[in-house]
C-alpha cells in the first residue's frame, strides 16, 4: 500500500546535518559548561572523583557489572581481546562481520588474531548466528559480533554456540548503547562489551573515548593495568601496557549525557517511527528491518536504495546531510588485501554495500525536517 503524500508545505533551506550536535549542546548547555568548568576548577584532568564516577554510573547503567575506561572504543576492543584471550601469534581466529568499521577487524589484528567474516542477513545487516557457526574452525578462538545500526544482534544463540565450542565472546558495541534483544542488554552474556563514545554516538564525548563492561571484576582490573602502561603503582610495572585513558574532561561530560541517553534513545525510536510512515510503501526504499525480539536505539536510520551514490549526492546539494556506513566492506578493504578475499566472497555484503544510506537521526530532529528529508529522498529515487 502506497504512503499517503506528504503534506505540501514551504521549507526552511536550513541544512539538516546527519548528526546535529550543535542543538544538543544548545539544549543541554548550562550542565556541560559547569561540568567543564568544574573540570577546569579541579585541575584534575587525567584520573580522579569524575573519572570514578563515571565509571560507577556507567556500569550501573549497563547492569551488575564494571567498566574500564579507555581512550577509544578501537582499545576497547583490542583490550578486550587480549585479556580473555592473550596476545595472539597470527593463527588464531576470531569470527566476526565484514559489514562494520574497519575498527573491529583492526582490533583483532592488532591484538594478534586473524578476522574471519561471515556473510549478514540482507534485512537487518547483521550477521546470522548460523553463518557464525559455519565459520568456525579448530582455530576460531573468540566470536566478535557486531551490534549494527544501534540493533544488537541475537546474543543468546551467539552465546550458546560459543559455549558449545568453548569461545569467548566479545560484543562490538559502539553503536548499541542502550540496545536490548529479547529483554536481554548489551553486555549480559558476552565476556565483555566494547563501547565507543565518539562525539556522534548516541552516548558521545567531546572527543575520543571509550569502555569495556563486564561482569567479571578481575577482567576489568586487568583492562584498567594494561590500558595504564600496566602499572600497579605509580612506578611499579608489572608487564609493558599502553596509554589508552578516558580523560576527566569526557569523563564528566559523559556523566551529564548519561542522565539523558534513555530519553534521547526513545526520541530516536519516535524519529525512526515517523520515517517509516513517510516512507512505507514507497518504491524503490527499503527499509530498515528490526527483528521482532530486538529494540533497537537507532544509531542510525539506513535505508537501502539503487544508484545510492546519485541519490545521495543529490540530498547533499539539498543541504540534507545523507550518508553512507558502510561504502567499503572490510573484506574489500586495501588493509585486509592480504586475506586474500574477493568481493563475490561475501556477496551480500558487497551488495548492500552499494545500496545503504544513512539519513539524519538526533534526538532534536523535529517531525518537519524528518518530512523535508522523506521528500526529497522520494524525490530523488524517482528522478
Amino acid at each position: 500500500m502506497m504512503a499517503s503524500a506528504l503534506p505540501v508545505r514551504a521549507v526552511s533551506a536550513e541544512p539538516i546535518p546527519l548528526v546535529d550536535l550543535k542543538a544538543q549542546y544548545a539544549r543541554h548547555r548550562p550542565e556541560l559548561d559547569e561540568a567543564v568548568q568544574r573540570v577546569a576548577a579541579n585541575t584534575s584532568f587525567i584520573g580522579g572523583a569524575e573519572h570514578e564516577a563515571f565509571a560507577r554510573e556507567f556500569a550501573a547503567w549497563c547492569g551488575d557489572g564494571h567498566v574500564a575506561l579507555v581512550g577509544n572504543g578501537t582499545d576497547a576492543l583490542e583490550l578486550a581481546v587480549i585479556e580473555l584471550l592473550g596476545e595472539g601469534d597470527g593463527k588464531g581466529e576470531i569470527v566476526t562481520t565484514s559489514h562494520t568499521f574497519i575498527a573491529t577487524a583492526e582490533s583483532i589484528a592488532n591484538a594478534g588474531y586473524r578476522p574471519v567474516f561471515c556473510d549478514i542477513d540482507e534485512g537487518t545487516c547483521l550477521t546470522p548466528p548460523d553463518a557464525i557457526e559455519r565459520a568456525i574452525t579448530a582455530n576460531t578462538r573468540a566470536i566478535m559480533p557486531v551490534h549494527l545500526y544501534g540493533q544488537m544482534a541475537d546474543m543468546p544463540a551467539i552465546r550458546a554456540i560459543a559455549d558449545r565450542y568453548g569461545l569467548k565472546v566479545i560484543e562490538d558495541a559502539a553503536q548499541a548503547h542502550g540496545a536490548v534483544f529479547d529483554g536481554i542488554g548489551v553486555g549480559e552474556l558476552g565476556d565483555a562489551a566494547c563501547f565507543s563514545f565518539f562525539p556522534g554516538k548516541n552516548l558521545g564525548a567531546w572527543g575520543d573515548a571509550g569502555a569495556v563492561y563486564a561482569r567479571d571484576k578481575a577482567l576489568i582490573e586487568r583492562i584498567n593495568r594494561r590500558a595504564n602502561h600496566g602499572r600497579t603503582d605509580k612506578y611499579l610495572h608489572d608487564y609493558q601496557g599502553v596509554s589508552s585513558r578516558l580523560d576527566t574532561l569526557q569523563a564528566a561530560i559523559l556523566r551529564v549525557k548519561l542522565r539523558h541517553i534513555d530519553d534521547w534513545n526513545r526520541a530516536r525510536r519516535q524519529v525512526a517511527s515517523w520515517y517509516d510512515e513517510l516512507l512505507s510503501g514507497q518504491n524503490g526504499v527499503a527499509l530498515p528491518v528490526t527483528d521482532p525480539r530486538a529494540t533497537s536505539v537507532f544509531h542510525l536510520y539506513v535505508v537501502k536504495i539503487d544508484d545510492r551514490d546519485r541519490v545521495r549526492e543529490t540530498l547533499n546539494a539539498a543541504g540534507i546531510g545523507a550518508g553512507v556506513h558502510y561504502p567499503v566492506p572490510v573484506h574489500e578493504q586495501p588493509a585486509f588485501r592480504h586475506l586474500g578475499h574477493a568481493p563475490g566472497d561475501f556477496p551480500v555484503t558487497s551488495r548492500v554495500a552499494r545500496r545503504v544510506l544513512s539519513l539524519p537521526i538526533y534526538p532534536e530532529i523535529t517531525r518537519a525536517q524528518v518530512e523535508r528529508v522523506a521528500a526529497a529522498l522520494i524525490d530523488a529515487v524517482r528522478a
